[in-house]
């Protein structure tokens, strides 16, 4: 016997009640999206790896260590994306999307990074992402963030805390890291190894460190909004008075620096403690610099991305996922004659009755395990034809939820009679 293959560690199948989760997390976040305008996009799996070490940064551990990169036949460098912006951003450039226009964009799909598989934290990972371009107003910002809100209000999410602060323009950020490379400079003896490591590459990284030896420590750090200029100040502030106006709930953490390199003004996260270490579900921000720094026009933007594995894992831990839609309709057939009639006959009702939920039985079986079936699918009624009915042209229809008689229909009543039934 040949040895058995399996999935790649870290990369899962997705199935049952998470498949089910999964989808309706996704269209559910379709249907928020199209109430505030934005469109879908839909982008390739794998990059050249210069984009990814262009925008996210070469110095970041995206880059350094977790990217799948190889190279094709031609000997061009490519990489499994591992995130969702850097190639949105060189589709709406590549494509012209942003010459004197403005472009509110979602997709959803796989990223791929190579990390220590735990709860909420994968190698092969899905993303919801929305982005914005063309708007430098705090009121997208805030746009963002309130749809987000109403988005965990019609899932049924409760108890994800708003984290909310700014980075400022490059220059002020600029000026800011030198200030802190002195501090921590000052405290080497203090730092861990990741740290020393970040202090001359990416020292704002730093700040958002976890370890509970250096709290102290960060606490203790110049604050950057300490150091940012007016303009920068002022656009905080308006994207504040936008949430406040609409009663969203948020703290302003002035340790929330975000990952990547690209950001600049507002950043934000929605976080939970119910997920143990991974409590992050959904983040982003400003990163007005990044189509020019990838090729393109200098155009601000903003966006976010959503974990989808963390939020199924919500919904599900919560009992939040409706229950898959059940049928309609169940065809018992019964006899030699009865199966092509039968799949004739089930296309004509799903033809009459597009939204409804249509199932026949396949592979034959006795009248009581047929309608152990039919009882199982849920269905409202049981269309039963043998090969008597079939001869006559007729079905028996039965009530399977409720009192009611079996009735006798001719197949050419059949649609009518059930028109009243199934809108009910």
């Amino acid at each position: 016997m040949a040895n058995k293959i399996t999935a790649i560690r870290g990369m899962n199948d997705i199935f049952a009640d998470s498949a089910e989760a999964f989808d309706y997390l996704v269209k559910t976040s379709e249907n928020v999206l199209h109430q505030y305008g934005y469109h879908s996009i839909r982008l390739p799996l794998v990059e050249k790896t210069e984009l990814f070490a262009r925008s996210i940064g070469e110095v970041t551990d995206i880059v350094e260590k977790e990217m799948y990169t190889f190279a094709d036949r031609n000997g061009d460098s490519l990489t499994l994306r591992p995130e969702g912006t850097a190639g949105c951003v060189r589709a709406v450039i590549q494509n012209g999307l942003t010459h004197n226009q403005v472009q509110k964009l979602y997709y959803t799909g796989p990223m791929f990074r190579y990390e220590r598989p735990q709860k909420g934290r994968y190698r092969q990972f899905h993303q919801f992402g929305v982005e914005v371009f063309g708007l430098p107003e705090g009121q997208i910002d805030a746009e963002l963030i309130i749809l987000s809100a109403r988005l965990w209000e019609q899932l049924g999410l409760e108890n994800l805390e708003l984290q909310i602060n700014t980075l400022g323009s490059n220059e002020a950020r600029m000026a800011y890291r030198q200030i802190l490379v002195d501090y921590f400079s000052e405290h080497k003896e203090q730092l861990d190894e990741d740290s020393l490591r970040r202090l001359d590459s990416n020292p704002l990284r730093i700040l958002d460190s976890k370890n509970p030896d250096m709290k102290e420590l960060i606490e203790q750090a110049p604050k950057l909004i300490d150091h940012l200029d007016a303009d920068c100040l002022q656009h905080f502030e308006e994207v504040k008075a936008h949430l406040d106006d609409c009663g969203i709930e948020y703290v302003v953490n002035p340790n929330l620096v975000r990952g990547l390199d690209y950001y600049n003004r507002t950043v934000f996260e929605w976080v939970t403690t119910e997920l143990g270490a991974q409590g992050t579900v959904c983040a982003g921000g400003r990163y007005d610099g990044l189509v020019e720094q990838i090729g393109g026009k200098a155009t601000p933007a903003v966006g976010f991305a959503m974990g989808i594995e963390r939020l199924v894992a919500l919904l599900m831990d919560k009992n939040l996922v409706p229950p898959q839609r059940q049928a309609d309709i169940f065809l018992v057939l019964l006899g030699e004659k009865v199966t092509r009639p039968g799949m004739v006959l089930a296309e004509s009702l799903r033809e009459a009755f597009p939204q409804a939920n249509v199932q026949m039985n396949i592979g034959g079986g006795s009248f009581k395990s047929q309608f152990k079936k039919a009882d199982k699918s849920g269905a409202a009624y049981a269309i039963v034809l043998g090969d008597q009915e079939v001869e006559q042209q007729v079905a028996a229809v039965k009530p399977l939820r409720e009192e009611g008689e079996q009735k006798t229909v001719a197949w050419d009543e059949l649609v009518d009679y059930m028109q009243p039934l199934l809108n009910a």
